[in-house]
C-alpha cells in the first residue's frame, strides 16, 4: 500500500501545517482539523479517510474523547495518537479505546508514515474481510453480524 489518505488532528495550527506539506510532498493526501469537534464534522462529511492522527490534548475535545467516540462512530478508522504531553495512563487509555499506536512529539516523519502503512493496510484488511462476509448469501443475519463484530475486535 502506498497511497493513503490522512487526517491531522492538533490545535497547533503551524505544527499540523508543517506535517502536512511535509506528508503532500511524499504523495499522501492530508485534511487537517484543528480542533476535535472540527475533526468530526469533517469525517461525517468525508469517508475517505484511512487513518487520522490526533492530538492528546486539545482544548474543545481531548483526543482520548474523541478516540473513543471516532471507533464507536466508525470502527474501521484507524487512529494514531501523538502527543507531546506523553504518559503511561493516556497511552493506555488511547489504545483501550482502539488507537492503533500511540507515538510523542517530536517524531521522526518516517516513523510515523511506517506506522500509518500498517495502520492503513490494517484497515483495508478488515473491510476486505467484512465485505466477504457480506455477501455470503447462506449466512443468517446473526450469523453475519457476529461475524463482522469478530473482524472489528480484532
Amino acid at each position: 500500500m502506498t497511497s493513503f489518505n490522512f487526517l491531522l488532528v492538533d490545535d497547533e495550527k503551524p505544527f499540523i501545517e508543517t506535517l502536512a506539506q511535509r506528508l503532500r510532498q511524499r504523495g499522501f493526501t492530508v485534511d487537517c482539523a484543528f480542533s476535535g469537534s472540527e475533526a468530526m464534522n469533517l469525517l461525517e462529511k468525508n469517508d475517505t479517510v484511512d487513518v487520522v492522527v490526533l492530538d492528546v490534548k486539545m482544548p474543545d475535545l481531548d483526543g482520548i474523547k474523541m478516540v473513543e467516540t471516532l471507533k464507536k462512530k466508525h470502527p474501521l478508522m484507524e487512529v494514531i495518537m501523538l502527543t507531546g504531553h506523553a504518559s503511561i495512563h493516556s497511552a493506555i487509555e488511547a489504545l483501550k479505546f482502539g488507537a492503533f499506536d500511540y507515538l510523542t512529539k517530536p517524531c521522526d516523519l518516517n516513523n510515523l508514515i511506517s506506522k500509518a502503512k500498517q495502520a492503513a493496510s490494517r484497515k483495508k484488511e478488515r473491510e476486505a474481510k467484512i465485505l466477504d462476509v457480506r455477501i455470503k448469501l447462506y449466512l443468517s443475519e446473526r450469523e453475519r453480524d457476529k461475524l463482522i463484530s469478530n473482524i472489528l475486535e480484532t
